[in-house]
């Protein structure tokens, strides 16, 4: 079982404040413990529009990697005229190294399930999936019998703690390449489609899932949602950053260990390695706590940062700003010798075996990004191999369908941002040999070019 870190006291965990290692589908338990609070509230006190200005109050961003703003994509829902609605908790947790959203559905599944709830009675939706990732099978067998259990007792089903609204929630195991962590992709994925991303607008809200207005949101989203019916607002803005309120998991994987932690928005990465690799040193001193050559922020899409940004704030817009990203939440951090060039083109590598080929950018872009990464490390590049990295970048940048397309290009366009020098090693023996060829040619009589 993934290992929980323990986090400072002060650190709120709205996440995995109930969650349970004993047995997480006892619900007596769960209750007293206050889940489905938030459920009540809403449907007995909040009409569906109010429960949409809570969420909207609250601030909450999507725990995806996005960072849309949640309430938003519900009013979309909500305003769009539709015999049928659905929410889709995405808890595919595409990354196969990071483990955030099934320790989530493993330990705190009511949590999920009532946010769930919750987001269908804002909307209007009488059907639900939670998608999950098909060899995940404790977190599945967990939620199914969590379901079960929630639907004995009225909180999901055929009447929602009276009010006359039913909701069914189904448990979608499901298995696929990295893609399927693209909103559209998993759509495509649950109606039995092949998984390739649609042009938006327009965006699920509006037509999603079998062409319906679809609610599709990470399994942290929807946890968060519980909270903050329960709790109000104001309570979640007070947690975290004021662009980007409430906490995040993030998988975390130093020197000093590996883990899952709940930590606040706006924390800085420092603060976050130090719960597996103790108190960070200044880089003169060396040894233990020294600080790491790099850190991977984001999964294998992720940027490469350096350790002097090891203060930066862990909230989407600052991440962005560094060439990096929530992604996963993982965050990974190398040792002092790690080649940081040879770390892209592995990570090159996987975003260009797991693109689906469905545009120009994807299919041929992304490959050429790794043809160029593999002749690097190989100690064969072309003279142009470092313009012509730079322009590919910002071409399947400019003109991508979808994120995969674009955040593949963020482990070599970060080394070169931040580790020029060792890039420009790799690149030596092309300019080298260009030089060489130039100085033949002059010998010969022929012009210099």
């Amino acid at each position: 079982m993934t290992n929980l870190l323990k986090t400072p006291a002060s650190w709120p965990r709205p996440l995995l404040g109930r969650a349970s290692a004993a047995d997480p589908t006892d619900l007596d338990a769960a209750v007293k413990a206050g889940a489905f609070e938030g459920l009540r509230k809403a449907v007995r006190t909040l009409a569906p529009v109010a429960v949409v200005a809570e969420i909207k109050a609250a601030g909450l961003r999507g725990r995806g990697g996005a960072g849309f703003l949640t309430a938003d994509k519900w009013q979309l829902a909500a305003a769009t005229p539709a015999d049928r609605r659905y929410v889709v908790a995405n808890g595919y947790g595409a990354d196969p190294a990071a483990r955030t959203d099934p320790v989530l559905l493993e330990r705190a599944p009511y949590t999920v399930i009532e946010g769930v709830a919750i987001a269908a009675w804002a909307i209007g939706a009488e059907n639900a999936i939670i998608a999950v990732r098909a060899t995940e099978t404790e977190a599945i067998r967990r939620l199914e019998a969590a379901l079960g259990a929630a639907e004995e007792a009225g909180f999901i089903g055929a009447d929602v703690l009276d009010s006359g609204r039913q909701l069914t929630i189904e448990v979608r195991p499901v298995q696929g390449a990295y893609m399927l962590g693209e909103e559209t992709v998993l759509l495509k994925a649950l109606e039995g489609k092949r998984g390739q991303p649609e042009q938006r607008p327009p965006y699920p809200a509006e037509r999603g899932l079998f062409g319906r207005p679809t609610v599709v949101q990470n399994v942290q989203t929807l946890a968060l949602v519980a909270w903050i019916l329960r709790e109000g607002a104001a309570a979640f803005r007070a947690i975290g950053s004021p662009d980007a309120p409430g906490t995040i998991l993030v998988h975390v994987r130093g020197a000093g260990g590996a883990g899952i932690a709940e930590i606040p928005l706006g924390t800085p990465l420092r603060a976050i390695l130090e719960l597996v690799a103790g108190k960070t040193r200044g880089k003169a001193e060396g040894g233990p706590g020294a600080p790491p050559k790099a850190l991977l922020v984001g999964g294998p899409s992720g940027g490469i940062l350096p350790a002097d940004l090891l203060d930066t704030p862990y909230t989407f817009a600052d991440l962005r700003a560094a060439g990096a990203h929530v992604g996963s939440g993982s965050i990974v951090a190398t040792a002092a010798d790690a080649d940081v060039v040879e770390l892209a083109e592995l990570l090159t590598r996987f975003c260009a075996g797991e693109a689906c080929g469905k545009t120009i950018p994807c299919r041929i872009g992304t490959r050429r990004l790794e043809e160029i990464a593999v002749r690097i490390n190989a100690g064969t590049p072309r003279p142009t191999d470092a313009d012509l990295l730079a322009d590919l970048s910002a071409d399947i940048v400019a003109s991508a369908l979808c994120d995969h397309e674009r955040l593949a290009t963020l482990p070599m366009s970060s080394v070169m941002r931040y580790f020029r020098p060792e890039l420009d090693a790799k690149l030596q023996p092309a300019t080298e040999r260009a030089a060489g060829r130039q100085r033949v040619a002059v010998a010969d009589g022929e012009p210099a070019h």
